[in-house]
This record gives C-alpha cells, structure tokens and sequence, in this order.
C-alpha cells in the first residue's frame, strides 16, 4: 500500500479485465483523461462521493498542465518507439507510468477526499457519467469491471 489509496484503487483496478481496454477507448476516441476517469470512479467507490461536473471541471482543470506537458508527450513518444527499441520502449513506459503516478498524487491532494464506508458503484457510474454520457459502452464495460468482485 502506498500513502495515495487513489494510486492503489487505480493500480488494482486497472488490472482487471476489460478496464484497459474500456480505459484506452474513452482515451483515444473521446480525449478522456484514463487518471481521472479512475479518480472519478475511486471518488465513489472508495470515498462515497458523488462529486459535481464543477468539481470534476476543477479537478481536470488542475491537472491539465502535468498531462498535457509531462505525461501526453510520453505517451506519444513510447507509442512511436514501440517495435522499433524495446529497451527504449520499457524505459519509456516506466517513465510514463511514474508520470501517471504523479499526476494522480495530485488528483488526491487536490480531491480532499479520502476512504469512506458506503461507497459503491452507483456514486461511481454518477460521476462518471459527469465525463462521459451515459450508456457509451467503454463506460458500461468500466462499471461492470468495477462491479464485479477482484479475482483472488
């Protein structure tokens, strides 16, 4: 466990089937931020918190700089190196990773929020609905990963 639960729900959730690829849709085909729509969901998961557009605005916001600079520019650069340098390749996906893990201890510190009893997947789809309609598929295929209990 580290001292950012957000990092450790996202950590632990994004390994679970379907929410990568769910994650990576609403990435590259809607601009979706993948830290916030984890934030977005651990707010209600973990925290019972059904957080306004105004608050997600604010958060994202906040956050913009650090994506849009540090980690979209990794991004970018391991996707073009990808089968040409492998090693290259792994020291950039690491980098990027650190970068996400940045940008999420901001999400936290920012939020306010911490782990809270009653949380569930209905605060969760709420404030996810906030980024992204309701009923777009990537986003059903995120809350049915989320409300499925983690394999063992």
């Amino acid at each position: 466990m580290s001292e950012n639960p957000l990092w450790d729900f996202a950590l632990a959730v994004y390994g679970r089937p379907g929410v990568p690829a769910a994650c990576l849709d609403l990435q590259d085909r809607l601009g979706q931020d993948v830290n916030v729509l984890l934030f977005a969901a651990w707010a209600g998961m973990a925290c019972n918190a059904d957080l306004p557009a105004e608050e997600l605005a604010r958060i994202d916001s906040a956050v913009a700089p650090w994506r849009d600079e540090v980690v979209r520019p990794l991004r970018t650069v391991r996707r073009r190196a990808k089968g040409e340098d492998d090693a290259l390749y792994k020291r950039l996906k690491a980098a990027e990773l650190e970068a996400e893990r940045v940008q999420q201890d901001r999400l936290f510190a920012l939020s306010g929020l911490t782990p809270a009893p009653g949380g569930g997947i209905a605060p969760a789809a709420a404030n996810l609905y906030r980024l992204v309609p309701e009923g777009d598929p990537a986003v059903m295929a995120l809350l049915a990963a989320l409300d499925t209990p983690p394999e063992p």
